[in-house]
């Protein structure tokens, strides 16, 4: 497990120095003071190596993500810590931030780009639960996980994608905004009282 992490670790800052495109698992291996034979025992090569760190810093942002949203207790709370949670994990770590949208910009293999999404899911499992009762209660809509991301978190990645790729855009206004703005998208889509 340790020799794993340091693996991971190394490629985080290749891909970080390099990009996801311009680094070789043979300037991974190097960086980690890894030999062949010790890479090759736990990745089978680098798309292997790169879904793996992908895996972890999903995990990482997501379990961040899930102690913001379960100390919720209402709708606009739960939109608010989804949203600012996102932000405040990729702004406070930059080059996983970095990495996470460079690889997902780059096409996975079927098998690859499943294994990331069932994770995926699972991950979110805590956040969708606890969100459950609000769709009942409030009225949100009822749209699936990936609809919610793109309409509560769209901005938020566009804006995280062009900070870290060095836009002028400030972290203070991004916080400050746009979890306000995904809650009044949401707020425009409830069924209105009469």
């Amino acid at each position: 497990m340790k020799r794993r992490d340091e693996l991971l670790d190394a490629a985080l800052q290749c891909f970080t120095e390099r990009g996801v495109l311009g680094t070789g698992i043979e300037e991974i291996r190097k960086a980690a003071g890894a030999s062949p034979s010790s890479v090759y025992h736990l990745f089978d090569g680098l798309p292997d190596l790169t879904l793996a760190l992908l895996l972890r810093t999903f995990e990482r942002l997501f379990s961040h993500q899930t102690k913001r949203v379960l100390a919720t207790s209402t709708a606009e709370e739960v939109v608010l810590a989804l949203v600012d949670g996102h932000l405040e994990w990729v702004l406070a770590h930059p080059d996983e931030g970095r990495f996470m949208y460079q690889a997902m910009a780059v096409e996975l293999s079927a098998g690859a780009a499943e294994v990331l999404l069932a994770r995926k899911m699972e991950l979110l499992g805590p956040i969708i639960q606890h969100t459950a009762r609000f769709i009942a209660e409030d009225g949100v809509p009822v749209w699936t996980p990936l609809q919610l991301d793109v309409v509560l978190l769209g901005p938020s990645h566009e804006a995280c994608r062009r900070y870290l790729a060095g836009a002028a855009l400030d972290p203070a206004w991004i916080r400050s905004r746009l979890p306000r703005l995904a809650w009044r998208s949401i707020q425009a889509e409830l069924p209105r009282s009469s």
